[in-house]
């Protein structure tokens, strides 16, 4: 294939990479569905998280995990199942398993179960003694959303802990954490986050386009964006390139001789 390099583009990091990241939401995808979307777009593919507790069932797990592998992608184990875990004491178990079966990185909640800040850094400290941890910021209850100064608090003190970084929730329907329930952006509190941690170490959760061309406007194509469905992470490229509308830049028109 001959690659087109005729057009002026934003500058875009390329792997392996720290900032410009692009998360990837694996909500119980089949090994062949998971092979299918790595071949499409694995050098767009920063991290892969298996949702909720899908890894404790995923019987195509070792295959996955070793895709990844070889695909330069880093696995993540969702917050939800350590959650879970945590609040059966069984904290350590989890982690042991997800080091035995080869997880790269893990996600640090507090979105399920009753755990208190001490307990989420204590959580995440343990957690970064074997693994890359990406901590998560922000209820799933849109009633029990934080204020501005608790959200630069909670990032910062989540990357004090240890955590590389930080993801603000939005959850896959985009409508709780930085968003409002119809999916628009709470500006403040994108700014409040920002503020605790700098946008290098912030992702912002971004399952709809909308949200995606949003954040891609306000930071610039290196933004870090999660909970992308597989399907559309190529789309998400054209998106951080200008070669959608949503994002196309007027500064980039030919001018005559």
């Amino acid at each position: 294939m001959i690659t087109p390099a005729f057009l002026t583009l934003p500058e875009r990091s390329t792997k392996p990479r720290t900032v410009g990241l692009t998360h990837v939401l694996d909500k119980g995808l089949t090994v062949e569905s998971a092979r299918s979307a790595l071949v499409a777009a694995a050098p767009h593919i920063d991290v892969w998280k298996f949702g909720w507790g899908t890894a404790y069932l995923d019987v195509g797990l070792p295959e996955k995990l070793e895709l990844l592998r070889a695909h330069g992608v880093l696995s993540c184990l969702g917050g939800t199942l350590l959650e879970i875990s945590w609040a059966q004491g069984k904290a350590q178990d989890c982690l042991d398993w997800a080091a035995a079966v080869g997880f790269d990185s893990v996600e640090v909640s507090r979105g399920v179960a009753p755990m208190s800040l001490d307990d989420k850094h204590h959580l995440l400290r343990l957690a970064s003694q074997n693994f890359v941890v990406l901590s998560e910021v922000g209820s799933k209850d849109p009633d029990q959303a934080l204020t501005a100064e608790q959200w630069t608090r909670e990032v910062a003190q989540d990357l004090a802990a240890g955590a590389r970084w930080v993801i603000t929730e939005g959850r896959e329907s985009g409508t709780v954490g930085i968003y409002r329930e119809d999916g628009s952006i709470r500006e403040e509190v994108v700014t409040a986050a920002v503020r605790g941690g700098g946008v290098d170490k912030i992702m912002f959760e971004a399952p709809r386009k909308d949200q995606q061309a949003w954040l891609i406007r306000a930071f610039g194509a290196d933004v870090n964006l999660a909970n992308i469905p597989a399907e559309e992470v190529v789309a998400l490229e054209t998106l951080r390139l200008g070669l959608r509308a949503d994002t196309f830049d007027p500064s980039r028109l030919w001018q005559p001789a």
